[in-house]
């Protein structure tokens, strides 16, 4: 029997981001994952390292991996629209739950339970759900690196964007001091030259 999940999932670079927007460069779903995915651990191992705790980084790092896997099937409902009134968004995610269950359906019985607890988020304990936190967090932070790349290229369709997800992400960082640190440790290299970048 041929199983199809995979190849379904491989289909996450088909699917665009920012919609709405103009972009100066198109970003995709798979590209926007991975980033998510190494922020999330990321965040993680600063959590680990600098506050004691105890997060499974690699396991932050599979979320990020897959937080939006069900967009293959809904597409990507631009924000306005997702958060437009409670009612929608409460519809969505009962449609984004449909979607995982079609997705997961194309697994072999064996492996569908592993993949069920990182499509859909099941924490069980509170440093669990500290971590799931962190990886909506490395989500806003990927939104926010992207609408910094687009100002950079003096596209003004970002600027408003550029605010409302700075101030979302700053106030997930009173939340998550992994998050500040982020801010201030790491996201000013982006948009820096390769040059400067790789300099002594």
């Amino acid at each position: 029997m041929d199983y199809h999940f995979f190849a379904t999932v491989s289909r996450m670079k088909y699917i665009e981001r920012w919609a709405l927007m103009r972009s100066g460069r198109r970003e995709n779903l798979s590209e926007h994952s991975l980033e998510v995915a190494m922020i999330a651990h990321a965040l993680c191992l600063i959590g680990n390292e600098r506050f004691s705790r105890h997060l499974n980084a690699e396991k932050a790092a599979l979320a990020g991996l897959y937080h939006d896997v069900s967009e293959i099937i809904t597409g990507d409902m631009p924000t306005p629209v997702k958060y437009g009134n409670d009612r929608i968004h409460d519809s969505y995610k009962e449609v984004e739950a449909q979607a995982v269950t079609r997705l997961l359906k194309q697994l072999p019985d064996d492996l569908r339970p592993h993949y069920e607890t990182i499509l859909r988020e099941t924490p069980e304990t509170e440093e669990e759900v500290y971590m799931y936190g962190l990886v909506k967090a490395a989500d806003k932070l990927s939104a926010l690196i992207k609408c910094m790349e687009e100002k950079q290229m003096q596209n003004r369709e970002f600027e408003i964007a550029y605010e409302s997800t700075l101030e979302k992400v700053n106030e997930m960082a009173v939340d998550y001091p992994e998050v500040e640190v982020y801010l201030n440790e790491f996201l000013p290299s982006y948009g820096e030259a390769l040059d400067t970048l790789l300099g002594d």
